[in-house]
């Protein structure tokens, strides 16, 4: 799946985690918002959420998400793997565009609705348009070996992003997890 529209970057670095996202949302080739937030906070602060996709569907993941992780009562694995069953054998839900990371103080999950659930091994996960541009980025930053917070990573990221990918500007916003 290719979205444009969106880059989402997610980033656990040194016993930290961060969330991030542009602002820019795209109609056709027309920039139509330029500061939108695609990242959202649940579970009592404890869990983040982004997406990349169509806004409509990506709202409707989102609390359907929302509802499961308060049904596991906070367990990630757990409400991600549902949500992605859900997403895959529902008629309706199977047809949302859309890509969804969470997170965390312990994971990072890409969900989608092809059932997947996947947990980077490195700790960075991008998707979006700009999504692979974000995580070569980040996974640079990590690798120079420099003193760098997680939320520094993904806003660093994102910024490298948006100077290549038409459909990524530079309004970011991040939420961060300790």
């Amino acid at each position: 799946m290719k979205f444009e529209g969106t880059t989402i970057l997610a980033v656990r670095y040194n016993d930290r985690g961060a969330l991030g996202g542009d602002g820019q949302i795209t109609l056709g080739d027309t920039v139509v918002k330029s500061n939108a937030i695609k990242v959202r906070r649940m579970y009592n602060e404890k869990v983040i959420a982004g997406f990349a996709g169509s806004t409509a569907d990506a709202l409707t993941l989102f609390e359907k998400f929302e509802k499961k992780i308060e049904q596991y009562k906070g367990n990630l694995a757990r409400a991600s793997v549902e949500l992605a069953k859900e997403w895959r054998t529902d008629k309706v839900l199977r047809r949302l565009e859309a890509l969804l990371v969470v997170m965390n103080n312990k994971h990072i999950f890409l969900l989608s609705g092809n059932g997947d659930v996947i947990e980077p091994e490195d700790g960075v996960v991008g998707i979006g348009s700009g999504g692979a541009f974000a995580t070569a980025a980040a996974k640079a930053m990590i690798m120079t070996g420099k003193n760098l917070t997680a939320k520094e990573i993904v806003e660093g990221s994102l910024r490298i992003a948006s100077t290549i990918c038409i459909y990524t500007n530079d309004k970011i916003h991040v939420e961060e997890l300790a």
